[in-house]
Parts: structure tokens; sequence; C-alpha cells
């Protein structure tokens, strides 16, 4: 697995990265609205998944206001930005800061597994118990066809990459 650091220290993920071409492991996050989203119900459709540790921060929050403003010109395309925030402090940041076009998805429940079947949860440092900052691109058929896991927590993940992934599914 690739190493991955906060503030330039080591820091363990935990779990199994898919790769390019592997059949996107289901899950069950939830909604702003508290309801169920499961993976299966979005076959047929593509999937830009932004995994953050927190809204909270600047750079989570800069993460979802770009994939925002990218989002506008790509039809067929839906940008899911996931985190452990609650929900209703992932809402409350997208109304405050006027972003429409990316899904906010909670792990707060811990229904199967997300952070493990996708090989970005912490295990140590002091953001364990949080999903590390990584993007992931589904397919129609729901295979993965990017992965990107960005080796300093504190670094942008490579927007153009994942925004040129996503427009190869259309």
């Amino acid at each position: 697995m690739m190493q991955v650091t906060f503030q330039n220290q080591p820091v363990t993920i935990s779990g199994n990265l898919p790769k390019v071409g592997d059949k996107a492991p289901d899950f069950c996050l939830c909604t702003a609205s508290l309801e169920d989203f499961k993976l299966s119900d979005h076959l047929g459709s593509v999937l830009i998944l932004s995994i953050v540790p927190s809204l909270d921060t600047g750079v989570c929050a800069t993460s979802a206001r770009k994939f925002n403003q990218e989002a506008t010109s790509l039809d067929g395309v839906k940008v899911l930005c996931i985190s452990e925030d609650l929900p209703f402090a992932a809402d409350r940041f997208c109304t405050a800061a006027g972003i429409k076009n990316v899904m906010t998805l909670s792990d707060f429940r811990k229904d199967g597994n997300f952070g493990e079947n996708y090989g970005v949860m912490i295990k140590d440092s002091a953001l364990r118990g949080l999903l590390t900052r990584s993007i992931f691109v589904i397919d129609k058929e729901g295979k993965i066809a990017y992965v990107e896991l960005v080796p300093e927590i504190t670094n942008e993940p490579n927007y153009a990459a994942a925004i040129e992934a996503a427009k190869k599914c259309l």
C-alpha cells in the first residue's frame, strides 16, 4: 500500500484499496436527509467519490467547492463528497458555501465498512477514525475507473485527472 502522511508524519491506512478495473464495493452511506444512499441503487451513473476527512477543514472545503464548480459541466456524472461528518454539519456547510452540485454523504453510521472496503480508514494519528483524502471514479457498470490516494492528507487531489477519468466513462 502507498504511504500516506499527515503533516509529513506517517499514517496507517487500513482496508483494501480497490484498483482500476475492480468491481466497486457496494456501500450504504447517509444523505443529508438521513436517507440511505447505496452504490447498487446508482448503477448506470458515473460517480466521482471525493473522500475527505472533514468538510470542517480548509482543504476539504476547497475540494468540495472545486468539484461543485466542475460538476456544472459534467452532465451524467454525480459528484459525491464522503466524510465522517454528521449529515447535518455537511448540509449546513454546503448551504453556507452555496454548494448545489455535490451530494454529501456521511459514513458516521458505519454501515458496511466503507472505510475498510475502500482502503481509506485512518487507523492512527490525530485523525484516527476518519477517512483519508482520496478520489474514486466509478463507471456506469460499477467498476473502478480511477483511483487516487492523496499521499499527504493536507494536499488537494488531482481534480483534472479525476474529471478526465469521469468524462471517459460517459
